[in-house]
Order: structure tokens, then sequence, then C-alpha cells
């Protein structure tokens, strides 16, 4: 009885390992492993989902503080030695990836590509959408926020930018920043084609390649990775982690830094202990280094 006990104790500890990627475990990876096993009730139930989420580096439109929305921004240096670090980060974590889902914006597919390379996964597949683009910003587009911000004031830019379900103005049809002038969308239904998005609107949009695409994935168990943007990583986290209409609004992501969720059988969310709230999974890297950038995205406008 005593060797059997030991010989399943041993194969729970080999399959835990087995998890992460092969290599030297760093004491980050072993809390991850350690987590696993903290969550078994029983040996069928050994392992939580994990599912990450990267917000694309800092893009040159970012530095300048101007509107980028659907426009197709370049990451600058700093953002690429973001999506660099966030690659570490995960590759030091002992992360794997089955499958990777991004935008067709250049700042969110460069950005899965430098993460992907710094953990030797180029690979993979790659499932593009445009469902995964930024929101669309409307007649906002193109315009620098603190410019905006001194023309119409404060109150109705925050109200354009930061609430739930009102969109900024619309562009038109002959705008540069209309998406049915662009053909990367040409294959897109035009009434799917937005002029505008808030939000909701963007999360409405989003919504059915989770439900559709990636849920499936997880339940057969790929590990999966997400590049995508600000507002579409915003209307995700406010599904997962239950987060209201009003406390959406002022939530912040950081570029470039992965957010790991772990997750039930039933897609629920397992909380981390160190997470920044309202979110329940956890931001991987310096902790006070990411309330920094927080702040800093907060502060674009001010």
């Amino acid at each position: 009885m005593i060797m059997m006990r030991s010989l399943l104790l041993l194969c729970s500890l080999s399959t835990a390992a087995a998890f992460v990627a092969p290599g030297r475990h760093t004491s980050l990876q072993r809390s991850i492993i350690n987590s696993d096993i903290s969550q078994t009730g029983s040996s069928t139930e050994l392992f939580s989902h994990k599912i990450v989420l990267v917000r694309h580096g800092e893009s040159e439109w970012n530095d300048l503080n101007i509107f980028t929305g659907w426009a197709d921004a370049a990451l600058n240096e700093k953002g690429v030695k973001e999506a660099k670090q966030g690659g570490q980060y995960l590759k030091e974590a002992g992360f794997t990836f089955d499958v990777a889902y991004t935008s067709v914006l250049k700042r969110a597919i460069k950005t899965l590509w430098l993460v992907l390379e710094e953990m030797d996964l180029m690979y993979i597949p790659i499932i593009n959408t445009w469902r995964l683009n930024e929101r669309h910003y409307g007649g906002l587009q193109g315009l620098n926020k603190q410019e905006t911000v001194d023309k119409h004031g404060k109150d109705q830019v925050l109200i354009w930018r930061r609430s739930y379900d009102i969109p900024p103005p619309e562009c038109d049809e002959s705008s540069e920043y209309y998406p049915g002038n662009d053909p990367r969308y040409a294959n897109v239904d035009k009434a799917d084609l937005p002029f505008t998005e808030s939000l909701k609107i963007t999360g409405e949009r989003f919504m059915p390649v989770w439900e559709n695409e990636i849920v499936p994935d997880i339940k057969a168990g790929k590990k999966i990775l997400i590049a995508a943007h600000g507002n579409t990583l915003r209307a995700l986290v406010k599904h997962l982690d239950g987060i209201s209409e009003d406390e959406i609004c002022g939530l912040n992501i950081p570029t470039g830094v992965p957010l790991v969720y772990e997750l039930d059988d039933d897609l629920n969310v397992i909380p981390n202990e160190n997470a920044i709230a309202p979110l329940r999974g956890l931001y991987l890297g310096n902790l006070e280094d990411v309330r920094a950038r927080i702040e800093g995205v907060a502060n674009q406008t001010k």
C-alpha cells in the first residue's frame, strides 16, 4: 500500500512537470506547477486550464498620444523591447502554447511574433482575425488625445474614450480610416465594418470568436496565447472577471505584459492571490512596475 501511494505521487508530480516546457525549473516555474497541484480535489482534477493575454507593445502612435483604433501603427523601439521581455517572462515561467490568436493590425502581429520568437515557438499556428482588432475610434482616429481634450474638454473626451456604450463621432466612407477602404477587409461583409465603436460594441464584435473558436480550443486542452489590443482585452476580462460596466471603463491594461488566467473546467476564473484588482489573473514580472505602467496609460488624457 505504501509503495502504491508513492508511485501515484511520483506519477502526479511527473505529469505536473510536463505541463511546462522542458528544462530547468525556475522558482516561478515551480510555483506554477504547485498552483496546479494545489487546485486538486482528486487525481482526475489535477489541472486547470491556463490562457495568456498580451496587449501589444507600445506603438508609435501610443508614444505620440494619438487615437489609433484600426489605424495600422507600428511598434516603436520601446514596444519591441516590451514584447521581447513579455516572451522572456513566459519562457522563464515554463509556458508553452499550441495556438495563438491575434488581430490583423501589425502592432499586435509583431508583438506576437516577438513573443513566440523569444519562446522558440514560431512554428505554432497563428489565427489572425479582424474581430480581435482594437476598438474603432471613428472620427477621433488620427487625432492627438491631449489636443482633443483641449478642444472638446476633458469630460467630453472621457465620455467618448471611457464610457461603456457611447461611441465617438463616426467617420464617413470617404475617410482613410473607414475600414471599407482597406483591402485587408475586402472579404468582410460591409455591414460588419464599423464607422465607430463603443467598448460595448467592441465586445459584441469580439465575443463570437471567444465563444465559437477559442473556448472550444481551451476545452480541447489546447494552450492558448492571445496577443491583441487594450479594448478587445478589456472586453474579454470584463467577461472573465465579471467586471461591471462602470468599473471596466476605468480599467487600464499595460502594454507588453503577459496576463495569465487560470480557469476551471467550466471556464470560471480561479483567482490568483497576487492579482491586481479588479482582475483575478496574474501579471508576470515586477508588479510594482506593472502598476506604474497601468498608471501611465491612465495619464494619457490628463
